[in-house]
């Protein structure tokens, strides 16, 4: 897979040649359990840094041939990761972005069952300036009890989780090769906001795969209205070359999966509307990143960069530091508010 990268140069150099027609090619067969090459560094973009805490991905879905090209997944070590925490919030990472192609699968491939939580204290402990630590890629089924119990109390976790579904529907989830029990999702959705009735919650979904059909998607427009995620980004299906996916029969059009993508975007607006409009009267941490023409940008725990909303503020404030807002207006992605004068991570 890539995570072999670095030793391009020692395939190449064992390549046969006209000088060296009987050399060896180096056969790499994989990475021992448990390691990958380095460097595997963070990311430091701003005042935020993504961590990497595992490579590859072990998980069948049909629609995704990253398995094959990065192999399976391969977990790092704990001691490496917690390292790199504390040289990144050294460096003036404010947060820490935990990232994989399945975070909740860490040290599963070690045996460890629940590893996840254990590395997510040890970097608080490690690094006690660091203000945030965001996750994101939480495969359903491996969010363990303990895991929500970690994060409703360390106030410095992000009540914030990224579970990217694919689809509301059973009978697609199943020609997905995804878990396929919606009701289970439920379960998960109602547990973590208990837990955590603040929690914002983003998933992602697929429409117009394979075989997808109207009342298909149809149940998946009523399960996201049904739950109610405060982020939600959907894709239309791309064939991969390669993929269980890309043979199956009853491709949908494109125009069928332009026409279905549009209608879920114009209920999620709806609906993440709703939900910004219950802050409203709140004072969030926001972690600005642009200020300028006498307004500020920025982020509260609801939002991860990139990808999710900004709060706008009035007032140009320091980029890089957290101040308290308090809410004042809702649009459908951002929200708006104004510097509160008391400090403190939400009320």
């Amino acid at each position: 897979g890539t995570r072999r990268w670095m030793e391009i140069t020692t395939l190449l150099r064992n390549l046969p040649s006209e000088d060296h027609p009987h050399a060896r090619p180096a056969v790499m067969t994989g990475d021992p359990p448990g390691r990958i090459a380095e460097p595997t560094r963070g990311a430091l973009q701003g005042a935020s840094a993504y961590l990497k805490i595992a490579d590859g991905c072990s998980a069948p879905c049909a629609f995704c041939a990253i398995p094959a090209i990065k192999g399976p997944a391969r977990s790092r070590p704990l001691e490496t990761i917690v390292a790199e925490a504390q040289q990144l919030v050294e460096r003036g990472a404010k947060e820490i972005i935990l990232i994989a192609q399945d975070t909740t699968a860490y040290g599963r491939d070690r045996g460890e069952r629940d590893a996840l939580p254990t590395l997510m204290e040890a970097v608080l402990t490690a690094a006690p300036d660091l203000q945030w630590l965001r996750l994101m890629y939480a495969y359903p089924q491996h969010v363990t009890p303990r895991l929500i119990e970690v994060m409703a109390r360390h106030t410095r976790i992000c009540h914030y989780l990224d579970i990217p579904l694919q689809h509301g529907h059973p009978e697609v989830l199943r020609r997905m090769n995804r878990p396929h029990d919606v009701d289970e999702v439920r379960r998960l959705v109602a547990d973590l906001r208990e837990a955590m009735p603040d929690i914002a919650l983003r998933t992602s979904f697929i429409v117009g795969y394979p075989g997808e059909t109207e009342e298909e998607f149809s149940a998946l427009l009523d399960f996201v209205a049904e739950i109610a995620f405060d982020r939600v980004g959907v894709f239309t299906y791309s064939r991969e070359e390669g993929t269980e996916a890309a043979g199956l029969p009853s491709q949908v059009p494109a125009e069928v999966k332009e026409e279905r993508y549009v209608r879920l975007m114009e209920l999620q607006q709806g609906i993440s509307l709703a939900r910004n409009r219950r802050v409203v009267g709140r004072v969030l941490e926001v972690l600005v990143e642009g200020q300028g023409q006498g307004l500020s940008v920025g982020r509260s725990y609801r939002d991860a960069p990139g990808i999710d909303g900004l709060v706008i503020v009035e007032g140009e404030l320091p980029v890089g530091e957290m101040v308290p807002v308090r809410i004042t207006g809702a649009m459908e992605y951002d929200l708006v508010g104004e510097k509160e004068g008391a400090s403190g991570y939400q009320s």
